[in-house]
Formats: structure tokens, C-alpha cells, sequence
């Protein structure tokens, strides 16, 4: 074993990829199923458990979307879930991380990678790709979101407002407009104006008035009278 093959394998793992711990176990949960729809969140759970000696620090989770043919080109990186959190041995941890897809990506199969990075107590670091699979993200249902009926509710309800306006409006010139004027006639001659009338004539017209008003005799009564008058 020379110098040489020694120095190269130290270029090696320094140039290598970091791989998960052989004291680590890590589980995921996605909470929905593998099902990625395009612009609605995905949710997942991942467990941790300790099966070392020492302690566990797990750092931080990230997810990201890669081009199917060359994981190395990302298509969508989402933020790093910091944590820091401690696992003693013979221990586990579970984590809750969501991400939504962008909605052009709808219909198209993708990569994903989770990876969790942890360190152990003497400072190795460690990183377990979780989840790094080739995935579809599915276009988003033509169905009614909360926008959409949101939206709905507010032109009904808007539509009802100007209904109940166009009433009150009605209501309100009906109310305002006056009443039609009914021309009643004089009821006595006092409204009248006899000022120009010929003191005579005037005499003579409420005369007849007055013969008018009396009661007629009967030619009974008066014959009756005369008789009487005739026997005196």
C-alpha cells in the first residue's frame, strides 16, 4: 500500500458524493399518496430513528424538482426546512415538509429529490436521499375552487344589493309624487262674489229662492180655507 493509492483515495472521498449514515434509518410518508398536482400543496412526513451509540443532529430538509434525463439540472428547488434537532440513540424523530409544484409543470414527469441532512457527534456529515424517483405531476381539475365561489357568491350577493336599491328607489318617487287635485264645487253662495249684481235683482232672486223653498199648498187645503173664510 503505497503513498500514491493513499492520497487518491483521500481525493476520492473528498471529490464523493455524502452518503447516509449505517446507524440511520429514515422512513417518508406522503400524506395524500404519490399523487402531485400542479399548484396544490404536497405534504409528507419522514421519520428518523437513531440506531448509533451517539447522537443524531439532523440539520435541515430540502426537496427540489430535477430534469428527468440529468438530475443534475433543477427545475424547481423549493426552501430548505431548517431544523437542528437532536435524536439520542435508540431514538426517532418525525418531520412534517410540504411544497406545491408549479402550475406549468402540470402533465409532465419529473424528478424529486428529498434529501435529509444530519451530522453525528464527532461532526461527519451525512446526507440520505430520502426520496429520488421520477414522478408526473398531474394538471389541476377543472372543478370550482374557493376563489371561484367566492367569486360567485360576491356577484349574487352584489346582484341582490342592486335589486333591493332599484325598489327602494321606486318606493321613494311613488311617495314623493303629489296627490291628484280634485276640484270640488262651491257649497254655499258665499264663495261667490255678488257684489256686481243690482241690489233689486238680487232681491228678486233670493225671493224666488225663498217661494221656492216653502211648501206648496194642496188645492184641498186651500179650497178648505176659503170656505172657512166665506163662513165667517
Amino acid at each position: 500500500f503505497s503513498l500514491t493509492e493513499e492520497k487518491e483515495d483521500e481525493e476520492e472521498a473528498l471529490v464523493g458524493e455524502v452518503k447516509a449514515s449505517p446507524n440511520a434509518d429514515t422512513t417518508i410518508l406522503f400524506v395524500k399518496g404519490e399523487d402531485f398536482p400542479a399548484n396544490n400543496i404536497v405534504k409528507f412526513l419522514l421519520g428518523f430513528t437513531n440506531k448509533g451509540p451517539e447522537n443524531f443532529i439532523v440539520e435541515s430538509l430540502d426537496a427540489s424538482f430535477r430534469y428527468p434525463q440529468d438530475y443534475q439540472f433543477y427545475i424547481q428547488n423549493f426552501t430548505a426546512l431548517q431544523l437542528g434537532t437532536v435524536v439520542p440513540p435508540s431514538k426517532q424523530a418525525t418531520f412534517e415538509y410540504s411544497f406545491i409544484p408549479a402550475e406549468p409543470m402540470g402533465g409532465r414527469p419529473f424528478g424529486l429529490v428529498i434529501n435529509l441532512n444530519y451530522k453525528d457527534s464527532s461532526g461527519n456529515i451525512f446526507q440520505d436521499a430520502v426520496f429520488n424517483q421520477t414522478v408526473t405531476i398531474t394538471e389541476k381539475e377543472d372543478g370550482l375552487d374557493g376563489e371561484t365561489i367566492f367569486m360567485y357568491v360576491f356577484l349574487s350577493g352584489l346582484g341582490l344589493l342592486v335589486v333591493v336599491g332599484l325598489h327602494q328607489l321606486l318606493e321613494s318617487r311613488k311617495r314623493r309624487r303629489p296627490a291628484p287635485k280634485v276640484e270640488m264645487g262651491t257649497s254655499s253662495h258665499n264663495d261667490v262674489d255678488l257684489s256686481w249684481i243690482p241690489q233689486e235683482t238680487l232681491n228678486q232672486i233670493m225671493q224666488s229662492r225663498r217661494d221656492k223653498a216653502s211648501p206648496r199648498r194642496s188645492p184641498r187645503k186651500r179650497n178648505q180655507k176659503r170656505s172657512a173664510g166665506s163662513d165667517e
